[in-house]
C-alpha cells in the first residue's frame, strides 16, 4: 500500500480547536445544561461541568476551529521541501471558507488525497461538522455520507489507521510514532491540551500556528517513514 502512494499527491493537515467560549459561565444557559449532560460521561464524581469545560474544544458541537495547517511535499532541484499554509481567523466561518475553497481546488484533480493522524475520528468529521454548523457547503472529499468504505479509505488517509494494521483496539499518538521513527516533533513547545489556554488566556495565536504547522511536517515525515524514505528536515519547511 505505502509504495503505491505518491507523496506529492497528498495534502497533510492538522487542526487546532478550542471551546466556543473562554469560560463555561459565558455559554448560553441551554448550552450549559447540554454540556453538563455531555460531560457527565467522563467527569469524576466530585467534578462540575464547569471544571471540565477546557475539554469542550474536543467536541464540534461545543468547540470551534482556530487554526488549520495544510502542507504538501514538493521537489526543488532534486531535494524535498515541505510547503505549509495555515488558515486562521477570529471568524471561524471565514477560516472555513478559505480552507474549504483550497481543499476543493486541490482535490479536484484525480489521485489527490487528504491525510491526518486520527483524521477519521477527529480532523475530518470536525471540519465537516463545523462547516455545516456555519451554514457552508461540504467540500466533496468530506461529503462521504453515501460513499463506499473503500472510496473513503482511498482518499482520506489516516496514519493512525495505517499503523493499526487491523488492530482496532490500539491507539498510538503521533508523538509516540515520531519517537519510534526518530522524527523531530513540535511537542517541545505546547501540546493539544494547552491550546485553549494559550489562545484565550495568553492570546498567542502565532504560537499555536507554528505548533500546528510543525505538526503537519511531523505527519508528512511519518508517512515518508512508512514508505521507507528519508524525512524532510525542519530547515526545509517553507511557510506560505
Amino acid at each position: 500500500m505505502f509504495e503505491s502512494l505518491s507523496s506529492e499527491d497528498i495534502l497533510f493537515i492538522d487542526i487546532e480547536t478550542a471551546p466556543q467560549k473562554p469560560e463555561f459561565s459565558e455559554l448560553p444557559p441551554h448550552f450549559q445544561q447540554l454540556w453538563d449532560k455531555k460531560s457527565s460521561i467522563f467527569r469524576s464524581e466530585n467534578q462540575l461541568a464547569s471544571d471540565v469545560y477546557e475539554r469542550a474544544g474536543i467536541y464540534a458541537e461545543f468547540g470551534r476551529i482556530i487554526c488549520i495547517s495544510s502542507g504538501v511535499i514538493i521537489q526543488r532541484n532534486g531535494e524535498r521541501f515541505y510547503r505549509v499554509k495555515s488558515y486562521h481567523d477570529a471568524d471561524e466561518k471565514k477560516l472555513l471558507v478559505a480552507f474549504n475553497d483550497m481543499l476543493e481546488k486541490f482535490t479536484a484533480n484525480p489521485g489527490k488525497k487528504l491525510c491526518a493522524h486520527n483524521g477519521a475520528e477527529f480532523d475530518y468529521p470536525y471540519i465537516a461538522r463545523r462547516t455545516l454548523i456555519n451554514g457552508l457547503r461540504l467540500p466533496k472529499i468530506l461529503d462521504i455520507a453515501t460513499a463506499k468504505p473503500w472510496e473513503i479509505k482511498d482518499r482520506l488517509l489516516d496514519t493512525l489507521q495505517m499503523w493499526k494494521f487491523g488492530d482496532y483496539k490500539n491507539y498510538t499518538s503521533l508523538d509516540l510514532l515520531c519517537a519510534v521513527f526518530d522524527i523531530p516533533t513540535p511537542k517541545d513547545d505546547i501540546d493539544g491540551s494547552q491550546v485553549a489556554r494559550v489562545y484565550y488566556q495568553e492570546g498567542d495565536l502565532d504560537r499555536i500556528i507554528r505548533y500546528c504547522e510543525k505538526d503537519t511536517l511531523a505527519l508528512a515525515n511519518l508517512m515518508l517513514s512508512y514508505k521507507g524514505e528519508p524525512i524532510i528536515p525542519i530547515e526545509n519547511l517553507l511557510v506560505v
